[in-house]
């Protein structure tokens, strides 16, 4: 099991940012693709923003242009920036890694370790 824990969540205004960080174990960053998904209540798992191991980088259209995702490999951690947050993006926040990296990309069955979640609520 690969330990992944997620922070940063909170409350704040539409308009307003928010940076998610995703602590993993030394290696993990590195080695895995890593990636972030969300959970909106009644909805389904979305996967938001994905790091290959090379760098290269995928978004789904709801968070292009506001959404970044990045990782600092000394801290052993993956981040995600939100800017311009909006109500719709109230959910729960999720770091996932495939390890080792076969599958990526924004599927949810691709990734084989998950953290427990923070979560992100966005006022109008």
């Amino acid at each position: 099991q690969v330990p992944l824990v997620e922070s940063g969540g909170g409350s704040v205004q539409a308009g307003g940012s928010l940076r998610l960080s995703c602590a993993a174990s030394p290696y993990t960053v590195d080695s895995a693709c890593m990636a972030w998904f969300r959970l909106a209540p009644g909805g389904g798992r979305e996967g938001v923003a994905a790091m290959y191991t090379d760098g290269n980088t995928i978004y789904a259209n709801s968070a292009k242009g506001r959404f970044t995702i990045s990782k600092d490999i000394a801290r052993n951690t993956l981040y995600l920036q939100m800017n311009n947050l909006k109500p719709e993006d109230t959910a729960m926040y999720y770091c996932a890694a495939d390890l080792p990296p076969i599958w990526c990309g924004l599927e949810s069955d691709n990734y084989n370790a998950w953290g427990q979640g923070t979560q992100v609520t966005v006022s109008s």
